[in-house]
Parts: C-alpha cells; sequence; structure tokens
C-alpha cells in the first residue's frame, strides 16, 4: 500500500480471512522484484521519490518519501515545481531565459505565468497532474535549454544522494550491491544518465532497470512470509 501501511493492516485484517496477514509498502515489493535477490537498492521517482533498501542480515532503510510539501526531491512534481518557478521568475524580471515559460504555458493554456500558477492551486490541477509537466522539462533539455538541463541535473543528484543515504547505512565501502530505479521520472534519458554516473561513481556499485515488475516483488515477499526462501534459478 502507498502512504504507509500501518493505518490499512487493522481494515485488510478485518475483510480477508488469512491465515497470515503481511501489509507493506510499494517500496518493499519494488525492491523485491527489481533485483536479483531481493536484497540491494531501489529509487523510486515518479510523482514523489524515495528510495529504499534491504542488506544480506535483512536490515532495511529508507530516505526520501516525505510528501510534496517537505520531501519527494527530484520526483516528477519537484521537477514540474522548479520549471514553474524558473517561469515565474523569468517573467518578474529576475531569472534566465528559458524556453520553459511558453511551453509551461501552452500546456496550461495560460496567459502569463501568474494565471498559471492560480491554475496549480485549483482542484483543477491535482498534484499528480502537475507532476505530468516534468516531461516538458526534458524536451527543453534535449533543446540544450540551460535552466531545464540544470533542473534536469539537479534531481538526478538528490535522487543519487538518496540511494546513498540509503547505501551508507545499511553497507560497508567495498562491498558488492545492487542500486535499481523505477518510476516515471527515469524515463528522461538525460535524468538517467546523470543518476547512474553519480550511483556508479563507486566502483562495487551497479546500477540498471529493475529486473522483474513490483507484482513479482510482491510474490517474493509473500513466499518470504511463509517461510520460502527461493533461489535465483527458480526464476521467480
Amino acid at each position: 500500500m502507498s502512504g504507509g501501511p500501518d493505518d490499512k493492516r487493522e481494515i485488510l485484517g478485518a475483510t480477508l480471512r488469512l491465515e497470515r496477514l503481511v501489509v507493506t509498502d510499494d517500496a518493499v515489493i519494488a525492491l523485491a522484484g527489481a533485483t536479483t535477490t531481493g536484497q540491494g537498492i531501489i529509487t523510486i521517482a515518479g510523482t514523489g521519490s524515495i528510495a529504499f533498501g534491504r542488506n544480506p542480515s535483512g536490515r532495511t532503510a529508507r530516505a526520501g518519501g516525505w510528501g510534496h510539501i517537505f520531501g519527494d526531491e527530484g520526483g516528477g512534481f519537484d521537477i514540474a515545481r522548479q520549471a514553474a518557478r524558473a517561469a515565474l521568475r523569468l517573467e518578474e524580471g529576475w531569472g534566465p531565459p528559458t524556453v520553459l515559460r511558453e511551453m509551461l504555458l501552452a500546456a496550461t493554456a495560460s496567459e502569463n505565468a501568474n494565471q498559471m500558477l492560480h491554475r496549480f492551486y485549483t482542484d483543477e490541477w491535482p498534484r499528480s497532474r502537475v507532476a505530468t509537466l516534468a516531461r516538458l522539462v526534458d524536451l527543453a533539455a534535449a533543446q540544450s535549454d540551460a535552466v531545464a538541463l540544470g533542473i534536469l541535473r539537479g534531481a538526478a543528484r538528490q535522487l543519487a544522494g538518496l540511494a546513498a543515504a540509503v547505501r551508507e547505512e545499511l553497507w560497508a565501502p567495498g562491498v558488492q550491491l545492487e542500486i535499481a530505479y523505477i518510476g516515471g521520472v527515469f524515463q528522461s534519458g538525460i535524468l538517467l544518465e546523470a543518476f547512474r554516473t553519480l550511483v556508479e561513481a563507486h566502483q562495487w556499485v551497479r546500477c540498471g532497470a529493475p529486473r522483474r515488475s513490483p507484482a513479482a516483488g510482491a510474490l517474493r515477499e509473500a513466499y518470504r512470509a511463509a517461510g520460502v526462501e527461493l533461489r535465483v534459478e527458480d526464476g521467480v
């Protein structure tokens, strides 16, 4: 369950007739499916962001995932928010030139940045919809827009920082480690390249796309909860 499982366990326990019920969050199953062993680190960047890890001894740690007001650095909403700020600064005369202003105004059917921001405070533009505007930052960056490139590279640094915090909490330097990434933000080739370069700065870290889906990860976690440890050669 996204948003934390604790408040949902009692409700599900009263609804589902099971001998054993394990309610966990989406980062856990994403990691379980992403790496060869179900251990390592998963960095998730969709609307929001979080990094979650599990080491061979079973210890876990997380960084990020605190919502769009206080966290979610490097997520889609944060990237779109940075773009909106850049458009506003340009319009007010204290920001560098960027094509993001015109792109955002067109995407929101707005005449100016002031109108655009007022739209973002209405129910017509919920957080998830604002986050979809992050793709415009990628398009602008592909046109060598310096502001857009700075936003994406900054997001990559923040996401890599989340992964690094988990790595330092759970692994000693020099220990081989898999780090996977998932989420719409990583569809940006510019951001992904910067992210991978940063996390693979340590030669013992290997970074790649998920090996299996979160759904497959949920199945692996169910086996673990039942006391069945699957081998890699089992193909699950």
